[in-house]
Protein backbone atom coordinates (compact mmCIF):
# COMPACT_ATOMS: atom_id res chain seq x y z
CA UNK A 1 0.00 0.00 0.00
CA UNK A 2 0.89 3.65 -1.05
CA UNK A 3 1.39 6.29 1.71
CA UNK A 4 0.22 9.29 -0.48
CA UNK A 5 -2.87 10.72 -1.88
CA UNK A 6 -6.12 8.60 -1.48
CA UNK A 7 -7.19 8.76 -4.96
CA UNK A 8 -4.29 9.05 -8.21
CA UNK A 9 -6.60 11.40 -10.34
CA UNK A 10 -5.18 14.80 -11.62
CA UNK A 11 -8.47 16.48 -10.89
CA UNK A 12 -8.47 16.59 -7.11
CA UNK A 13 -8.48 19.85 -5.40
CA UNK A 14 -5.01 21.58 -4.68
CA UNK A 15 -4.62 23.14 -1.41
CA UNK A 16 -1.53 25.17 -2.12
CA UNK A 17 -2.07 29.04 -2.61
CA UNK A 18 -1.68 30.47 -6.10
CA UNK A 19 0.49 33.61 -5.26
CA UNK A 20 1.40 34.75 -9.01
CA UNK A 21 -1.94 37.21 -9.58
CA UNK A 22 -1.04 38.64 -5.73
CA UNK A 23 2.28 39.28 -7.01
CA UNK A 24 1.10 41.08 -10.25
CA UNK A 25 -0.88 43.12 -8.57
CA UNK A 26 1.87 44.41 -5.70
CA UNK A 27 3.82 44.92 -8.78
CA UNK A 28 1.27 47.09 -10.69
CA UNK A 29 1.07 48.86 -7.38
CA UNK A 30 4.32 49.47 -6.68
CA UNK A 31 4.78 50.81 -10.16
CA UNK A 32 1.69 53.50 -9.97
CA UNK A 33 3.62 54.36 -6.47
CA UNK A 34 6.59 54.84 -8.23
CA UNK A 35 5.06 57.26 -10.55
CA UNK A 36 2.61 59.63 -7.86
CA UNK A 37 5.22 59.85 -4.79
CA UNK A 38 7.83 62.36 -7.22
CA UNK A 39 4.17 64.00 -8.18
CA UNK A 40 2.91 64.90 -5.11
CA UNK A 41 6.67 66.24 -3.51
CA UNK A 42 6.48 69.41 -5.80
CA UNK A 43 4.97 72.01 -4.29
CA UNK A 44 4.79 75.62 -4.07
CA UNK A 45 6.01 76.66 -0.93
CA UNK A 46 3.96 79.69 0.20
CA UNK A 47 5.04 82.06 3.11
CA UNK A 48 1.33 82.87 4.80
CA UNK A 49 1.13 85.55 7.72
CA UNK A 50 1.37 84.28 10.93
CA UNK A 51 -1.58 85.11 13.49
CA UNK A 52 -1.28 86.18 16.95
CA UNK A 53 -4.14 85.90 19.43
CA UNK A 54 -2.71 89.06 21.47
CA UNK A 55 -5.49 91.00 21.87
CA UNK A 56 -5.31 95.35 21.20
CA UNK A 57 -3.90 96.58 24.65
CA UNK A 58 -4.68 100.08 23.70
CA UNK A 59 -7.96 101.22 22.34
CA UNK A 60 -8.48 104.72 21.05
CA UNK A 61 -10.85 106.49 22.86
CA UNK A 62 -14.57 107.78 21.09
CA UNK A 63 -15.05 111.65 21.10
CA UNK A 64 -18.74 112.26 20.88
CA UNK A 65 -19.68 115.59 19.06
CA UNK A 66 -23.14 116.64 19.06
CA UNK A 67 -24.74 119.16 17.10
CA UNK A 68 -28.25 120.13 17.87
CA UNK A 69 -30.77 121.93 15.01
CA UNK A 70 -29.95 125.35 16.46
CA UNK A 71 -25.96 124.90 15.46
CA UNK A 72 -24.80 124.86 19.06
CA UNK A 73 -21.94 122.28 19.34
CA UNK A 74 -21.59 119.40 22.21
CA UNK A 75 -17.95 118.14 23.24
CA UNK A 76 -19.43 114.97 25.05
CA UNK A 77 -22.42 116.58 26.13
CA UNK A 78 -20.76 119.43 26.74
CA UNK A 79 -20.91 122.63 25.16
CA UNK A 80 -18.50 123.94 23.55
CA UNK A 81 -17.92 127.20 21.56
CA UNK A 82 -15.84 127.66 18.56
CA UNK A 83 -12.70 128.44 19.74
CA UNK A 84 -12.83 125.62 22.98
CA UNK A 85 -13.75 123.29 19.73
CA UNK A 86 -10.38 124.38 17.60
CA UNK A 87 -8.17 123.79 21.24
CA UNK A 88 -9.69 120.38 22.14
CA UNK A 89 -9.60 119.01 18.39
CA UNK A 90 -5.80 119.84 18.68
CA UNK A 91 -5.57 118.12 21.93
CA UNK A 92 -7.03 115.17 20.92
CA UNK A 93 -4.75 115.17 17.19
CA UNK A 94 -1.84 115.06 19.64
CA UNK A 95 -2.81 111.20 22.05
CA UNK A 96 -1.50 108.21 20.93
CA UNK A 97 -3.53 106.15 19.51
CA UNK A 98 -5.50 108.94 18.40
CA UNK A 99 -8.94 109.09 19.36
CA UNK A 100 -12.05 108.86 16.60
CA UNK A 101 -14.86 111.37 16.52
CA UNK A 102 -18.37 110.21 16.45
CA UNK A 103 -20.28 113.36 14.79
CA UNK A 104 -24.43 113.21 15.61
CA UNK A 105 -26.00 115.82 13.73
CA UNK A 106 -29.89 115.97 14.68
CA UNK A 107 -31.81 116.28 11.02
CA UNK A 108 -32.88 120.16 10.75
CA UNK A 109 -29.51 120.94 11.84
CA UNK A 110 -27.86 122.95 8.78
CA UNK A 111 -24.97 121.29 6.45
CA UNK A 112 -22.92 124.36 6.77
CA UNK A 113 -22.57 124.00 10.19
CA UNK A 114 -21.54 119.94 9.67
CA UNK A 115 -19.37 121.34 7.20
CA UNK A 116 -17.79 123.70 9.25
CA UNK A 117 -16.95 121.43 12.48
CA UNK A 118 -15.76 118.53 9.60
CA UNK A 119 -13.02 121.27 8.73
CA UNK A 120 -11.95 122.10 11.78
CA UNK A 121 -11.65 118.40 12.76
CA UNK A 122 -9.46 117.94 9.44
CA UNK A 123 -7.35 121.12 10.14
CA UNK A 124 -7.13 120.25 13.64
CA UNK A 125 -5.46 116.75 12.59
CA UNK A 126 -8.14 114.36 13.21
CA UNK A 127 -7.98 111.70 10.50
CA UNK A 128 -11.02 109.28 11.92
CA UNK A 129 -14.74 110.95 11.81
CA UNK A 130 -17.21 108.80 12.12
CA UNK A 131 -21.17 109.96 11.24
CA UNK A 132 -24.04 108.58 13.96
CA UNK A 133 -26.91 108.35 11.94
CA UNK A 134 -29.67 108.73 14.97
CA UNK A 135 -29.57 111.06 17.44
CA UNK A 136 -30.22 109.74 21.09
CA UNK A 137 -32.85 111.76 22.97
CA UNK A 138 -31.46 113.53 26.06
Amino acid sequence: MAMGSLSDADDDFNPEINTTPLVDVMLVLLIIFIITIPVMNHSVNIDLPRATNRPDLLKPENINLDIDAQGSVYWNSAPVTADQLQVRIAAAAQKTPQPELHLRAERTTQYEKVAQVMAAAQSGGLGKIGFVTEPQPK
